[in-house]
């Protein structure tokens, strides 16, 4: 059981740049070798493979939210053969943070937390410069005379409203999560599944809950509440 648990989860996305590459596999065959050369070092369970055939310059790809949308519904890593299928532009990455997916390039498997570290980076620089900018504004009040301080007696207020943020902020990725799920566990209603049935299907299919339990009837009814909330 416990092997069962530490194998990784995958989904294997591959990308040829024209119909002809696509119907000749070129590039497609060096993919998948790549790819399963290095999943074959790691135990893992492939959930799925998916192949896009777009230009490099098209970000309409189709397959790729397909590939995202498993991803977050199985809480696995999408594996791509190398990263310049996908990270050419500043846009890649922008998607693959707000996707809540984590990726690995078989050709860099250290691209995801180099790319993260990067960003992190560039954003501890940011809240520097701004926190430069506002010691010098602060200074330059204080010479004209402007009385500085606030009201200490505010911090229980201000650590409510840390709190409420947080609580937003999970119930946003709550609601999220449903909607990813939604439209399945709407076909398999209309397939004439119970709940009870629903639940069974969804931990044989692999999918967790959304805290990690086994999934329940009333699990699975509050998620489709879930997913119509605004």
């Amino acid at each position: 059981m416990a092997e069962c648990l530490d194998r990784l989860k995958v989904i294997t996305y591959y990308r040829a740049s024209t119909d002809r590459q696509g119907r000749s596999g070129l590039g497609l065959d060096a993919q998948r070798e790549a790819v399963h050369n290095f999943l074959a070092q790691r135990p893992h369970t492939l959930i799925s493979e998916k192949v896009e055939i777009e230009s490099g310059r098209n970000a309409d790809r189709p397959q790729l939210a397909e590939a995202f949308l498993l991803c977050r519904l199985h809480r696995a890593t999408l594996i791509i053969a190398k990263l310049d299928r996908l990270a050419r532009s500043v846009a890649f990455v922008s998607n693959i943070l707000e996707s809540g997916v984590d990726f690995v390039a078989a050709d860099f498997p250290e691209a995801n937390r180099l790319t993260i570290h990067i960003l992190s980076a560039v954003a501890e620089h940011e809240a520097r410069m701004i926190s430069e900018r506002t010691k010098a504004a602060l200074r330059a009040a204080k010479a004209r005379g402007v009385r500085l301080g606030g009201d200490r007696g505010n911090l229980p207020a201000v650590a409510a409203k840390g709190a409420r943020a947080s609580a937003a902020v999970r119930s946003r990725r709550a609601v999220e999560r449903a909607r990813d799920l939604a439209p399945l566990i709407a076909s398999l209603r209309e397939a004439g599944r119970s709940f009870e049935a629903i639940a069974a299907e969804l931990h044989e299919w692999g999918i967790p809950s959304a805290k990690g339990g086994i999934w329940t009837r009333q699990k699975v009814s509050r998620l489709m509440r879930r997913a119509t909330q605004r």
